[in-house]
């Protein structure tokens, strides 16, 4: 459902819109990974993360009026504050569903876009069903945060820009890891690479106990997580991967990386130390796979995804204090 031509189309209506985010790197982080190592700093990117490229995407190619009666989307941030955003920026009203133990820097960036903010409990409530019911009774239309094919495609774009900085820096093989939770972002950048750089191959990383992707990759088949609560990693806790993305993570990722919450914390700090960005804790987690689980890693380059930098402070100063 997804290919090459999507993302190159979606990488045409981002044009002027999305960032080139940067490909970091230090030398101290080499020698604590122990081979040369690139950060992809998705952190960076308008609205604090990825999720910019997926709302843009799948805003700008629905049909202007289906797209001028508004959208709906569910998450419990990063994809909420990128659809917020697309939707302010498109001049078309936008319904957020968001947990009610989001971050709160993520609510309130979310309600600053513009949008209305739904909130709900993740474990008593479902989200499907609450998004299903306000998009038929408002006539919005619901852009889900990964098992969407546009929103695939306009993370893909990540994959695009991975292929050519790592091209500028002679980078010819290398494993790409890049924070995992229902695996858009992950199958979007193994797709571009797929077509524009083989020799870099995809690990989806994740944080300890909410590792239903490694699983499932380690099964041939979706497994489940036991509980959607328990890791400071909320922005990649996810019950299972996509219908849609996990077919493209089989088909296309290595083993699936898992970190803990305390691997995730050095990270950020060593991010903000050495590299001078903030990083939240379930963007850090393929960080802290390149820099402390370098045995599950091949090769002598590694590229690095920090997938979002949206985080309360008190949160990024105990990440600080554990350093």
């Amino acid at each position: 459902m997804v290919d090459i031509a999507m993302i190159e189309a979606a990488r045409t209506r981002l044009g002027g819109r999305a960032r080139r985010t940067p490909l970091l790197s230090s030398p101290f982080l080499d020698e604590i990974a122990g081979r040369r190592l690139f950060v992809k700093a998705e952190c960076l990117q308008h609205s604090g993360s990825f999720k910019f490229r997926g709302g843009w995407s799948a805003v700008s190619a629905l049909e202007p009026t289906v797209r001028a009666r508004g959208v709906i989307a569910f998450s419990s941030g990063n994809h909420a504050q990128g659809v917020a955003l697309a939707a302010k920026l498109h001049g078309v009203p936008a319904v957020i569903i968001m947990p009610t133990d989001a971050p709160k820097l993520k609510i309130a960036n979310t309600r600053a876009f513009g949008a209305e903010v739904v909130l709900y409990d993740r474990v008593k409530e479902d989200r499907d069903e609450i998004g299903a019911r306000i998009s038929k009774e408002r006539g919005l239309t619901l852009i889900r945060p990964f098992d969407e094919p546009q929103v695939i495609a306009g993370q893909g774009t990540t994959g695009l820009e991975i292929a050519e900085q790592a091209a500028e820096e002679g980078i010819e093989a290398a494993s790409v890891l890049v924070p995992c939770g229902g695996g858009g972002l992950t199958s979007g950048i193994a797709l571009a690479l797929e077509s524009r750089a083989p020799g870099l191959k995809v690990h989806p990383c994740e944080p300890e106990n909410f590792d239903d992707t490694a699983r499932s990759l380690a099964a041939g088949k979706i497994e489940r997580n036991a509980a959607l609560q328990g890791s400071i990693c909320d922005a990649i806790i996810t019950p299972q991967p996509g219908n849609i993305t996990f077919p493209i993570l089989k088909r296309l990722c290595g083993p699936g990386l898992v970190v803990t919450d305390e691997e995730a914390q050095k990270a950020m700090a060593l991010a903000f130390t050495r590299l001078k960005i903030v990083v939240e804790p379930g963007g850090a987690v393929a960080l802290a796979a390149a820099l402390f689980h370098g045995r599950d890693i091949g090769g002598d380059a590694v590229i690095a995804v920090t997938s979002g930098g949206n985080v309360d402070q008190d949160v990024f100063e105990a990440a600080l204090n554990r350093r």
